[in-house]
């Protein structure tokens, strides 16, 4: 089956649309037809290339397309340049080459389907293909018998060559080190999929959302989308912004790196901003610079503070703000891309949309569980709202033969299944005691985000069974180790006995496993209590001579990993980031209490920066019963059994385990001290119940044994 990814080819809509629909028809090809891509740079700039499929049967077949009746191209002197570009582009990498030659087939061939009247004078070893049975006939003489270079060639076609390069372990002694078996992992994730490849190549007149899940890849996606874009429209004016502000120094190092592959140079930073949410004036920021254009009040954290009710909420207040002082937006921004948008509200995001020029390109990504925040993304229709007439300013479809407006990476290259689906049981409760603690409301997203109903139903009040496959979870992510070494749930006596076990296992790490400094994350689960609770580990981790960094502390804040220290961190910085052996600590701190949707998609959060290892780590009773959890999922072969809660459920689920403000939680700890003041005072004899007024003890009877 060929892939149709759709680029930018809208100078030949008719011509590229024919030959993408006689593609799609032809089951009998294993490959991808790229409309509008590679662009390839040569010292004039980038050239973009018609069409190009890449298949096991046919190697790389190059389609120079021709809209209309009738042509002035020169046809002999365009097939050449096409050929000797995309060779030149080919021929630079050792994997596709043996002695001296490239070792795939090369054809190109002018695809002109209404043309007239093809030149008489074109040699015959250039040829004109007018219609579908002539193309077909065409394909038959383009063979490739020695196929196994198909799967370096599309990683080089997909520009993702440098970028997926395998670190360098020359250091590596032993073939069963974690050192070893890493950098084996590494070299298996080669190629984008036809998901990430239309989400990097597809580009809509309008909104375009992407989700999926940690590890599918969205943010090297945004990064080759904005490269490719650059390529295609050098004029366009584009940002790029996120929450995590270490993410920054990761996209500038993709869009760099794609812009290089794709036209010979860097990209024009004048023209690309990569640029913070909130900024200051010290910082570039989106809202920052809307603030300063249309000379409204900028709102820091502690100014935003004073408007907001809710601990958490305070830049979804500023953009609320902002979007109710200014009547005229100035439009200023071609393409606005946004990665983490489950982190913002739809008023950040009706900023962005107010801000670009029209067409109104606006990319935004996300994956629902990794808000820190609870909050969960509404609708395409409820983010941005409705025109005078009730029609929603944006709708998204996904219609036959156009490129795609709403795209799912169900994929995940970081997180072994085993991983995945221990993190999203946790994340939900799914084998919690006190049952679930949050669930999507729609039933769908499981599907969507690569599980596989195997008993029963996802819908409301109905027993469900779900697993994920080969499929959606490589099997080589977790054949490389024993289930007991990829993940381990560890509970301990006191913060004594897990600092000590950590440091031990760290250097082991170092001095054994062949790890590097950088394959080493460690994850608070408390970000307000990090930077004094990781002390005693980085002490003792100094004292047996091994740096660490905590992120954004002690380093800059721009910077995350470095290659000669561990680094330890919060869970705001460690989003976005990702390591080989990541631990958790203080898990304890996420299993109950106010707040706990909040807690478990902490947990779920840290649990997922894993590619390789994970270490979960706590002590105490609470820490027991996480590791409980842990153990029902992995007895049951990790699979997710439950009852799909219904409406009224989740809704119960939403009001207990909310967020809650600064007050609100204060006054929670003092009502808690009262009422235990009140127990201890009866225990003692110093009141009697007789002391309590009927009418309180009626109405504490009645809160605390209803059935709401």
């Amino acid at each position: 089956m060929v892939n149709v990814i759709r680029g930018d080819v809208d100078n030949k809509p008719v011509s590229s649309r024919r030959l993408a629909d006689y593609f799609e028809s032809r089951h009998d090809i294993d490959g991808s037809l790229y409309l509008g891509y590679p662009i390839i740079g040569t010292p004039q700039g980038g050239y973009q290339i018609d069409a190009l499929l890449l298949s096991r049967e046919h190697g790389v077949v190059i389609f120079n397309i021709i809209e209309g009746i009738d042509t002035n191209t020169d046809i002999e002197k365009t097939q050449d340049e096409s050929a000797i570009k995309v060779e030149s582009r080919l021929i630079q990498h050792t994997t596709l080459v043996k002695k001296r030659k490239l070792m795939v087939p090369i054809h190109v061939v002018t695809f002109a389907p209404v043309l007239s009247n093809p030149p008489k004078t074109v040699a015959e070893d250039y040829p004109i293909i007018t219609n579908e049975p002539a193309l077909e006939e065409y394909l038959k003489s383009c063979k490739w018998e020695d196929n196994q270079y198909f799967e370096s060639l599309n990683s080089v076609i997909q520009a993702i060559t440098t970028i997926r390069k395998r670190r360098q372990r020359g250091y590596i002694q032993r073939e069963d080190s974690r050192g070893a078996k890493l950098q084996k992992l590494e070299d298996s994730i080669a190629n984008l999929d036809k998901n990430q490849a239309a989400a990097v190549l597809e580009t809509v007149e309008g909104v375009q959302r992407i989700r999926g899940l940690a590890g599918s890849g969205k943010t090297i996606v945004l990064a080759l989308k904005v490269a490719y874009l650059q390529a295609k429209h050098p004029d366009w004016n584009i940002a790029v912004t996120f929450n995590t502000r270490s993410l920054k120094n990761q996209f500038k190092h993709f869009i760099n790196t794609f812009s290089i592959e794709h036209t010979n140079e860097e990209p024009d930073w004048e023209r690309i901003k990569i640029i913070h949410a909130w900024g200051s004036p010290s910082m570039e920021g989106i809202y920052y610079e809307i603030c300063k254009r249309h000379n409204i009040e900028f709102r820091d954290v502690n100014a935003a503070r004073k408007i907001s009710n809710v601990d958490g909420q305070e830049f979804d207040k500023v953009c609320e703000e902002a979007l109710n002082k200014i009547n005229t937006f100035e439009q200023y921004y071609d393409a606005i891309l946004v990665d983490e948008a489950q982190d913002f509200s739809k008023h950040f995001l009706q900023l962005c949309y107010r801000i670009l020029k029209h067409p109104k390109r606006l990319v935004y990504a996300y994956d629902e569980l990794q808000s820190l925040n609870n909050k969960t993304m509404e609708s395409p229709e409820v983010i941005f709202g409705k025109d005078i007439y009730g029609n929603p300013y944006v709708q998204l479809q996904n219609k036959s033969g156009t490129a795609k407006q709403d795209i799912i990476l169900e994929k995940c290259y970081r997180n072994s299944r085993p991983l995945l689906t221990s993190a999203h049981a946790l994340g939900f409760g799914i084998y919690r005691n006190g049952g679930l603690i949050q669930m999507f409301d729609d039933a769908g997203l499981w599907r969507d985000i690569g599980y596989e109903v195997e008993e029963g139903n996802l819908e409301d009040g109905k027993p469900v069974k779900l697993s994920r496959t080969s499929n959606t979870s490589p099997t080589f992510l977790e054949s490389h180790s024993a289930i007991d070494d990829l993940i381990i749930f560890k509970s301990f006596n006191n913060s004594r006995e897990q600092d000590e076990w950590l440091v031990n296992e760290i250097e082991k790490n170092i001095k054994e496993d062949e790890l590097k400094y950088d394959d080493i994350m460690v994850i608070h689960s408390n970000p307000l209590t990090t930077k004094g609770e990781v002390g005693r580990s980085r002490a003792l981790l100094f004292e047996k001579k091994i740096n660490s960094n905590l992120a954004g502390v002690t380093n800059s804040r721009d910077e995350f990993f470095s290659e000669e220290a561990v680094t330890f961190t919060g869970i705001y910085r460690a989003k976005g980031n990702e390591a080989a052996m990541i631990y958790v600590i203080n898990a304890h701190e996420c299993f109950s209490g106010p707040e706990l949707s909040k807690k478990r998609n902490i947990l779920f959060t840290a649990m997922t920066r894993s590619k390789a290892w994970l270490r979960v780590l706590g002590y105490g009773e609470d820490m027991r019963g996480l590791v409980r959890e842990f153990e029902e999922v992995r007895r049951r072969n990790f699979v997710l059994e439950f009852t799909y809660p219904t409406e009224e459920e989740r809704r119960k689920m939403n009001v207990i385990n909310r967020d809650i403000s600064p007050k609100e939680r204060e006054r929670r700890i003092q009502n808690q001290r009262n009422l235990k003041d009140i127990v201890e005072d009866l225990d003692k004899g110093v009141i009697h119940k007789e002391d309590l007024s009927q009418e309180l003890i009626e109405k504490l009877k009645s809160h605390l044994f209803s059935n709401d």
